[in-house]
This record gives C-alpha cells, sequence and structure tokens, in this order.
C-alpha cells in the first residue's frame, strides 16, 4: 500500500493507527550538500516538496526487497539536518501487506504496479487550512527548519495544495480522507491475509 499527500495532511499519524508494518519513504530524502537537489523558483531555499529532493531509486528497490524477502536495509534521515546519519533494518518476517508513505508516494506508483507489488495507492487530504496548520505545528515543535523557512514554505504549500493532490491523483493515488483511506487499508488487509492472497505493497 503506498499513502501519499501533502505535508502535514495526517499519513504519518494514520500509519501509526492502521496497525499494518510501515516504511516511511522520506527517509529517501537526499542529503543537504547534494548538487542535484532542486531550488524553489526565484529563491535561495532548498524546495524539499519537489520529487527531485528524493531517491525514488533507492526507495523502490527497498519497496522490492521487502516484498521478496520481508526485511531491507533503509537510510535513518534527520530532517533537521537534512541528512543521513546511519542505517536501520526494517523486517516484516514472511512478506505481508505493509504501508508505505510519503509525500512522494505518488511518483512510484506506476513502476510498483509494473513491478507486480502494488496493492492500493491512497492520497489523503484535509483541506489547505488544516493541512497549513496541522504541518506547521508539527515542524515548529520538530524544530524541522527555521521559522522563516517553515512560514515561507507552509504559504508555499497552503497556495498549491489543490495542485499537489491533482498531481498526485493524476498518478494513480486515490484521493480520500482519513476514514476512508482506514477503510480501504482494513479491506486491503483482509485481502491478503486470504488463503489466495499474493504479495503486496
Amino acid at each position: 500500500m503506498l499513502l501519499c499527500g501533502p505535508s502535514g495532511s495526517g499519513k504519518s499519524l494514520l500509519a501509526a493507527r492502521c496497525g499494518l508494518p510501515v516504511l516511511r519513504l522520506d527517509d529517501f530524502y537526499k542529503e543537504g550538500d547534494d548538487p542535484t537537489l532542486p531550488l524553489v523558483a526565484g529563491s535561495s531555499d532548498i524546495d524539499w516538496d519537489h520529487p527531485g529532493s528524493w531517491d525514488a531509486d533507492a526507495a523502490v528497490a527497498a519497496i522490492v526487497e521487502l516484498c521478496a524477502t520481508g526485511r531491507t536495509n533503509v537510510p535513518v534521515y534527520d530532517i533537521a539536518l537534512s541528512a543521513r546519519t546511519g542505517e536501520e533494518e526494517i523486517a516484516i518476517g514472511r512478506p505481508p501487506l505493509f504501508l508505505a508513505e510519503g509525500i512522494f508516494a505518488a511518483e512510484i506508483v506506476n513502476r510498483c504496479r509494473e513491478l507486480g507489488v502494488l496493492a492500493d495507492a491512497l492520497c489523503l487530504s484535509r483541506g489547505p487550512v488544516k493541512t497549513f496548520r496541522r504541518r506547521f505545528l508539527r515542524d515548529l515543535k520538530e524544530g524541522r527548519k527555521s521559522v522563516p523557512f517553515l512560514l515561507r514554505r507552509g504559504w508555499r504549500l497552503m497556495r498549491a495544495e489543490r495542485s499537489i493532490v491533482a498531481r498526485q491523483t493524476a498518478l494513480g493515488a486515490h484521493a480520500c480522507d482519513r476514514d476512508e483511506a482506514m477503510a480501504r487499508l482494513a479491506a486491503a488487509a483482509s485481502a491478503d491475509s486470504s488463503p489466495t492472497a499474493h504479495t503486496t505493497v
């Protein structure tokens, strides 16, 4: 299962409550000194909301390995430092259904489908104002970036939220609220536990 949505839409909270093993796709961000990182147009700010700030190839490789073997090594990423601080193993035993969540999950929907490891793809949406408030308070509490950066980013993302959701749905994710997402996750988990279920992600 892939779960995307604008930053602050509640993906991590839903992932924590869904009862499935979770792969955090945000741990595949590039490091802050990577010369390929994109910039916000007309600014010197790194655009961490652009897919170019993320290593899609590494994320897909981890998903495929987790599906095939039930374990994989993933980076540990510190958003405040914009750096990978280590590596950890995720082990889920027999490859069951699991949730891969992050703001760029929609970017790999087609690749996962072509590789035969996709059960469903969801885009969580809660509305621009609610998302702005939740994102800013979360990022401020966690000290992710400076306050001026968070305000600039928050204002930009609030104005762009509808286009972000539109892009992610165009890439193959189904837009839904938290309740529908939980229902679809439960249905997929139930199907996966049946005797004829296939390995999915």
